[in-house]
């Protein structure tokens, strides 16, 4: 037996597939944690104290986590967020972070459209009134010729600017990052203050950091159209839920659909009570085909990190030199 690696991740455990069987095959025990919710640092640090390596989905990551840690080599994300996780005291402590990078993008990408177009046609809505006998139709908006907004045109951003782009809508994007328009992707790269007023449907693909958290707020809703809608499959943080909670309930927007929450799940009495709100489980990258990508993305970063080889997707390079060669931070 090589050592152990401790599983949190819920479909990484759940789904039988390679992503397990070459950890197995290179001789490691999986410690499998049967959480159904992302475990708080306190139970993490109770499951982390004895293992080489760590395959997490978004439990709690903190310096005191990694105190516990005195095995851990690698810290190797079932997806492509690190707000969760302390990486500066990784770093010092010499814990390679890692992230899947692309494993999700067609996952999320397809369900902020499946998103944007349950908006469009008030389908939620219609769905329930012909489930209890009312019979009544809310005029919907056509994406065709209307105007998409993209914030973050990372992996998953391109992904939904390019499926738009087919359904016939004009793509507006802003990125600081991304100085000017790409080329192949007919997306025009404008400020956010812009994206905001002219957008007839905004969606959120950007990280969760300090300069982004709450990023729209009272002051971003107030510059969208009345007819507009917000979707975001991002990052809860990234909204603030209480401005977003009034803008909905006095028809300052259209509507609003998240897949993510700042804490899931979600207060029952707050967005999700409203008529013009959808709230998904957080199901962006649950698809059969993006678990076995992102697992074996996944175990593949961990092994390679405790052979001593570069992995895919690594967050913080600086932690050991020979990593560093040739290997960019990662984005979503």
């Amino acid at each position: 037996m090589s050592g152990r690696i401790l599983v949190t991740a819920r479909s990484f455990r759940k789904t039988e597939g390679p992503h397990k069987q070459i950890l197995r095959d290179a001789g490691y025990e999986l410690v499998e944690c049967p959480n159904e919710q992302p475990l708080p640092a306190a139970e993490l640090a109770e499951w982390i104290a004895d293992v080489d390596g760590a395959i997490l989905g978004l439990d709690a990551v903190t310096a005191a986590v990694l105190d516990r840690a005195n095995r851990l080599r690698v810290i190797s994300r079932y997806g492509v967020g690190v707000d969760a996780v302390d990486v500066a005291a990784a770093t010092r402590r010499g814990v390679v972070v890692t992230i899947t990078p692309g494993a999700n993008s067609v996952a999320v990408a397809e369900l902020a459209l499946a998103l944007l177009l349950a908006l469009a046609r008030s389908i939620p809505y219609h769905d329930r009134g012909a489930r209890q006998g009312r019979w009544t139709r809310v005029q919907g908006m056509e994406l065709y010729g209307a105007t998409l907004g993209i914030v973050g045109l990372g992996r998953i951003g391109r992904e939904v600017a390019q499926r738009a782009v087919c359904l016939g809508m004009r793509v507006l994007f802003h990125d600081p990052l991304v100085t000017g328009a790409l080329p192949g992707l007919a997306a025009k790269p404008c400020a956010l203050e812009e994206l905001l007023a002219t957008s007839d449907a905004v969606s959120l693909h950007l990280p969760l950091t300090d300069a982004t958290r709450h990023l729209i707020d009272a002051g971003a809703l107030g510059r969208m159209k009345p007819t507009a809608y917000l979707i975001n499959t991002a990052r809860g943080g990234l909204v603030d839920e209480q401005a977003l909670y009034q803008a909905l309930a006095q028809k300052q927007i259209a509507g609003a659909a998240c897949d993510v929450f700042a804490t899931e799940p979600p207060d029952a009495s707050g967005l999700v009570a409203l008529d013009n709100f959808i709230a998904m489980p957080h199901i962006g990258s649950a698809t059969h085909q993006t678990t076995l990508r992102m697992g074996l993305m996944a175990a593949q970063n961990a092994l390679a990190v405790l052979r001593g080889e570069r992995p895919v997707g690594v967050v913080n390079p600086e932690v050991d030199r020979p990593l560093d060669t040739g290997q960019e931070r990662c984005r979503i």
